[in-house]
């Protein structure tokens, strides 16, 4: 069937369908092939469009991928960082939303609520991209399962493993994803945490699986969730926003869901290891030392600045982090292309 997305917004990947997942996914492999053959010179469908992206959390991958990808498809990208607008301050969010539907093509939304990008879609007028909520990363999901993909040929009936802070929005996102390809999901973080899915997207997800295949299991057990598993999946135990003192309490609460080689040796032999970046793997940033220099010694796990990672299994063959990082700019550019049109 014909896939046509103009128009609308990716606030959420819930709002799409099976075959628009998929079909941004395929785009994504498609682009990134025309990029290594510098084919993506040749057609540049943007030229005269505008783009702006908004961040109330900055990020190296997500700002870039939307810079670049819009460079490539001929766009101008205005960068709109978390002082550098009265969005929500000064300004309702929805007058802004109406200002910025009259210069721009496409918006970029990266913030803490659902209801800020939410309101930007009602209000613009144009197509907004999620890139990161408290609640979900859809734009990061088409990239992991687009590298899933890569990596593991058809997906479906295929188990990811998402281990740590399950009730984070990367655990809910990589749950969404898998019940559109079909995938077994193993959601593995301490008991205390399970209560805290959400229930309306597992209600969604539940939906999803008895249309495509696959499941959903809940585990406080890395190393039972890591058997047969494709690929491994974790991200930072405290995100960005949250407040600093919080790293003593989940520390205590994750440190058995570290993701080291035993787990990994516990998984099928073809294992892919994920994470959306940036990993605390070592001591070699001013934030890892001082988590190391706080916690250490209450908490040997963390004594070397790793965290939801060891160094070894980060610097080891099964780690795709960065294939995915660089997935960022495809996906992003299929995102843009499809829902702007050419």
């Amino acid at each position: 069937m014909a896939i046509n997305l103009k128009g609308r917004s990716l606030d959420s990947l819930l709002n799409f369908s099976t075959d628009e997942v998929k079909y941004l996914i395929d785009l994504s492999i498609d682009l990134k092939k025309s990029k290594y053959q510098g084919l993506q010179t040749l057609n540049r469908p943007f030229i005269g469009k505008n783009i702006a992206i908004m961040f109330q959390k900055d990020s190296t991958r997500t700002r870039c991928a939307f810079e670049v990808a819009g460079a490539d498809l001929g766009a101008g990208v205005t960068y709109i960082g978390p002082q550098g607008s009265n969005f929500g301050k000064k300004e309702s969010i929805e007058d802004t939303a109406k200002v910025l539907g009259r210069f721009y093509d496409g918006i970029e939304f990266r913030g803490f609520a659902q209801k800020d990008i939410d309101a930007l879609v009602k209000y613009s007028g144009v197509p907004v991209w999620n890139g990161l909520t408290d609640e979900e990363h859809p734009t990061q999901i088409i990239a992991d399962f687009m590298t899933m993909k890569e990596q593991l040929g058809e997906l479906k009936n295929k188990k990811v493993v998402f281990i740590g802070d399950i009730k984070n929005n990367m655990g809910h996102s990589i749950l969404i994803g898998a019940a559109f390809m079909g995938m077994h999901v193993t959601l593995c973080g301490p008991k205390t945490y399970h209560k805290d899915i959400r229930k309306d997207v597992i209600k969604s997800c539940e939906v999803l699986f008895a249309r495509n295949g696959g499941s959903l299991t809940l585990s406080d057990d890395k190393i039972k969730a890591a058997k047969d598993a494709d690929v491994i999946y974790t991200d930072v135990w405290v995100s960005l926003g949250e407040p600093f003192d919080l790293f003593d309490t989940r520390i205590g609460e994750l440190e058995q869901f570290q993701v080291d080689m035993k787990m990994i040796n516990s998984a099928k032999e073809n294992i892919v290891f994920l994470h959306c970046l940036p990993a605390f793997h070592d001591d070699h940033t001013e934030f890892s030392r001082d988590i190391a220099s706080k916690f250490g010694s209450k908490y040997p796990i963390v004594k070397n600045g790793a965290m939801e990672v060891t160094d070894e299994v980060f610097q080891s063959k099964y780690n795709k982090a960065f294939d995915q990082a660089e997935n960022r700019l495809h996906s992003i550019k299929a995102i843009m292309l499809s829902t702007i049109g050419y």
